[in-house]
């Protein structure tokens, strides 16, 4: 089991939430490298909701595997509201899944002029318009943004399960 207890803590609750016979879950990750598919698995009682993961990190990544628009990923450096609900609704179109979830960001460090700790959040699921967050966590090192990052992916996880 992941050794972060709000991580943990909110595994649990989508375990919960999802229940034995509950939706199948697609993860598109960028900013986290599969720290959420990672939480997921670390746990037994969630980990066969996990239908599939990607991890596209790259510019070329996400364009390749998940098919979204060169010029405009290239035009954002990958991170966008609307990467975000491409990325979530290309993993639910490229899975089994009920219920897709998608983060990309910056997490640092600053190369350009992007926002260190921007993050956008996205959900896809058949039959619904795909659901948005951002956040801006800040410039608190890599691996705080990471990890804030999978604690709002799953706790917006947690509340759509919950809707389910």
């Amino acid at each position: 089991m992941t050794d972060n207890p709000e991580i943990a803590q909110l595994v649990g609750a989508l375990g919960e939430a999802l229940g034995p016979d509950g939706p199948s879950l697609a993860i598109a990750e960028s900013c986290t490298g599969g720290m959420i598919c990672y939480a997921l698995v670390s746990d037994p009682e969630v980990s066969g909701a996990l239908e599939r993961g990607f991890i596209v990190y790259s510019l070329d990544s996400k364009c390749e595997l998940l098919d979204l628009d060169r010029v405009e990923v290239e035009s954002c450096q990958g991170v966008s509201r609307n990467v975000a609900m491409g990325m979530a609704t290309a993993a639910l179109q490229r899975s089994h899944a009920d219920l897709a979830l998608a983060v990309t960001g910056f997490a640092g460090p600053q190369e350009s002029n992007e926002e260190v700790g921007l993050v956008h959040l996205a959900i896809a699921r058949n039959g619904a318009e795909p659901l948005h967050e951002v956040h801006h966590f800040g410039d608190r090192g890599r691996e705080t943004v990471c990890r804030k990052a999978t604690l709002a992916a799953l706790g917006m996880l947690l509340s759509e399960a919950r809707k389910m």
